[in-house]
This record gives C-alpha cells, sequence and structure tokens, in this order.
C-alpha cells in the first residue's frame, strides 16, 4: 500500500494554462500530487486539454464524467450552466461510490466550482470532506443598482433569487454539515457558511499564482517616466464597476496629459462603456482591446503604472494577485475578494459608501499614485513582497498537505 494519502478531488472546471475557475481546479490538483495519490473527478470536454499535460503530473488518475448527451440539449455556452452543473455533481456522486468501494479514499476535496450555494454531493462520501475555497457570499452595495444597465440589474437580481434557493436547498445544507473544514473567499461568504452549519470555516482565496509566473512578474520594471498610464482587465460586466472607474479617469486625465487608461478584456457591457467614454469625452484616451489570451493580458502589465479594478462584489479572481505580483499598485473598492487581496500598503481601498463617494474615492486615488511616481515605486515593493507570501500556489499546497495530515491524525 502506497504511503501517500488517497484524495479524491471534485474539480468540473480543470484545465492547464488557464486562469479564473479551470485554472483554480487544474492548480489544486498539481499541488496535491505533489504529496498525495490524486484521483480526480472532472468533466469530459476537460480531457483534451488535461491529457496533454497529464504526463507532467506523478499519481494523478482522472476519471472524465458528462450526464449523457440528451441530457444536456439546454446547456450553451454560460445557459443552462448552473442546472447542468448541479445534475453533474449527482452523476459525479455516483462514480465516486464506486470508486471509493474500490480505492478506500482517505480525504475528499471539492474545489470547482468556486461557489457556496450550490452544492457536493461528494460530501455525502464516509470520507473526511473538505469543501472551498469557495465563494459567492459578497452582494451589491445598497444604492449600487441604479448605476447598472438594465441587463446589469436584471443580472443581479437573477443571482439574488438564486443563491436565496441556494441556502434553502437541503443538499447545500447538507453538505455544509458534512465539511470538516470549509474555506471561505471573503469575511462575507464566510458568515454565510457559518449560518448554513459548517463547524470550521477558515479564509482563504482561491487564486494563486505559480512559481514561474511569480519570478516572470517580479522581473517586470516599475515604470518612472513617460506619461502615467492605468489598466483593467476582465469581463466587461455591470458588476465589475467600470463604468464608475471611467467617471474616476474623466475627472483627472486633463490633469496628466497623454494618460491613458487601458479597458483589457470583452463582454455584454463594452458597447455601454464606450458610449460612456465618449460622453464624458475620454475616448481618444480610453483602450477597449476586447478579449485577448491571458498571456496578454501579463504583458500589458508590464507597460502600465497603476491597475484598477473597481468590482463590486468578486468573490476574489486572479486580477489583483497578477497585478499586485507585477509591482502595479491596485486600486480597487473596500468589498468582497479584492479588499482581502489588497492591503494598505501595496494599494488604495475605497470604501463603498455610495456610488458618488466610489467615484470620488476612485479619482483620488488615481490622482494620487498618477502625480507620485516615488509612492507608486513603494507600493510596488509591497505588493510584490505580499503576492509572493499570499498568493503562491506552492504555499498553498503546503498549507492544504498539513491540513489533511490534521484531519486523519483526527481520524
Amino acid at each position: 500500500m502506497s504511503e501517500r494519502s488517497r484524495v479524491l478531488i471534485s474539480a468540473y472546471a480543470c484545465e492547464p494554462e488557464r486562469g479564473s475557475e479551470p485554472g483554480v481546479g487544474w492548480n489544486h490538483v498539481e499541488q496535491a500530487a505533489r504529496f498525495h495519490e490524486v484521483w480526480v473527478i472532472t468533466r469530459r470536454n476537460n480531457a483534451g486539454p488535461v491529457l496533454r499535460r497529464a504526463g507532467s503530473l506523478r499519481g494523478v488518475h482522472w476519471v472524465f464524467h458528462d450526464l449523457p448527451r440528451w441530457a444536456s440539449f439546454w446547456k450553451r455556452g454560460q445557459r443552462g450552466v448552473h442546472l447542468y452543473y448541479y445534475l453533474w455533481q449527482i452523476g459525479a456522486y455516483r462514480a465516486a461510490k464506486r470508486l471509493h468501494r474500490e480505492i478506500g479514499f482517505d480525504i475528499v476535496h471539492h474545489v470547482t466550482f468556486v461557489n457556496y450555494w450550490m452544492p457536493s454531493f461528494l460530501g455525502l462520501l464516509p470520507v473526511p470532506f473538505i469543501w472551498g475555497p469557495v465563494g459567492g457570499g459578497e452582494s451589491l452595495p445598497r444604492g449600487f443598482r441604479r448605476t447598472l444597465s438594465l441587463r446589469g440589474s436584471l443580472f443581479e437580481m437573477a443571482r439574488a433569487a438564486a443563491r436565496w434557493l441556494g441556502e434553502h436547498d437541503p443538499a447545500v445544507r447538507l453538505c455544509a454539515r458534512r465539511a470538516r473544514v470549509a474555506f471561505a473567499t471573503t469575511p462575507e461568504t464566510a458568515a454565510r457558511l457559518a449560518r448554513l452549519g459548517c463547524r470550521e470555516v477558515v479564509l482563504l482565496g482561491e487564486s494563486g499564482i505559480r512559481d514561474e509566473e511569480l519570478q516572470r512578474l517580479a522581473a517586470f520594471p516599475v515604470r518612472t517616466h513617460g506619461a502615467p498610464r492605468l489598466m483593467s482587465a476582465g469581463r466587461l460586466v455591470a458588476l465589475k464597476g467600470y463604468h464608475l472607474s471611467l467617471e474616476a479617469f474623466a475627472r483627472v486625465r486633463d490633469l496628466f496629459p497623454g494618460s491613458a487608461y487601458w479597458l483589457i478584456g470583452g463582454g455584454p457591457e463594452r458597447g455601454r462603456l464606450e458610449a460612456l467614454a465618449e460622453r464624458l469625452g475620454v475616448r481618444e484616451a480610453v483602450l477597449f482591446t476586447g478579449s485577448v489570451p491571458r498571456a496578454r493580458v501579463l504583458d500589458a502589465l508590464a507597460e502600465c503604472d497603476i491597475f484598477v479594478h473597481p468590482s463590486l462584489h468578486d468573490s476574489g479572481g486572479w486580477a489583483c494577485p497578477e497585478a499586485m505580483a507585477a509591482g502595479r499598485p491596485v486600486i480597487c473598492v473596500e468589498v468582497g475578494g479584492p479588499a482581502a487581496q489588497v492591503s494598505a500598503d501595496s494599494g488604495i481601498r475605497v470604501p463603498a459608501s455610495t456610488p458618488e463617494n466610489v467615484v470620488d474615492g476612485l479619482s483620488s486615488a488615481m490622482r494620487t499614485l498618477m502625480a507620485d511616481a516615488p509612492a507608486r515605486a513603494r507600493l510596488a515593493r509591497a505588493a510584490r513582497d505580499r503576492a509572493a507570501r499570499v498568493f503562491s500556489w506552492s504555499g498553498k499546497g503546503e498549507l492544504f498537505r498539513d491540513l489533511y495530515a490534521r484531519i486523519l491524525r483526527e481520524g
């Protein structure tokens, strides 16, 4: 019998060389494989990219599971994904139950989706169960819905309804009670997990940075000359708050001739944001790139000075940690995951009191950092140090190794 513990990981989203949920899944598997024998249940459509890289991982066994084709006719892209995911979890539990009879797992760990209001049925196995990190407990600050587009407002209403239904789902509550430890990406999610019945809740972000990327980003020089450049990266959706950062940039742009604001990413709000930039008189200073590969996003960090992340309820994400690793001070709104990721010595957090005050705070932070290159350099050093300490994937792997060992000792 192998001395390495036998760990079963549930990772619906799992692909190498990706960010967001697929990257969370892959990197958790990679780190677990450093110390344990690992079985991974994931979707069959992940098989291509996974198997092309599978040879680099020792002791990982892949189990590809999907619903029958007839049962997935309604799923098109993101439409119907949550219903599909829910049903997928039921099938994954059946596959895991058969595997457990054959192998006898020591630990079961649900990794993706990073979502607290939908259950992981693998928690029903008679094995110590770890849930997360999971997020989604953050809410749009009161009074901000009036600033959103109709599409954005409808999304927030649907999200609130889905979350309410999830919190009243007996399967979610059972999942919470079964978890030996639940990891929450934000304090807001931690409070909701505790109310659902989790016995031990620990704050931990879901994102991380590979050691080789930390080294690459740490080598980016801090710009000290030329007109300042601001950058945001992410999907152009209402919750990201880019309408607020555009208004803030419009207030300071004339103070810094030649300054620019890059919005990197695509999404349904692009047309509205372009029209807003035109109306504010800064359209020629704002670059809308559309969707670009993650590698190009990282390259863009080398050419900017300040990273702006005005999201109104992110659970976490990769944008702020990567910007910090590159030595770019971060301006964010003090809610959700970014508020936990960005410390006072690595960026500026703007209180989310009212939309008007957020625009005031963002423009004040922009003006301060755009005018003071030495201050940017001080923040850059602290940001890089924090990124290496807090967001290293190898560090997260060691954290989970120690957790698994503690749980197995306690029996």
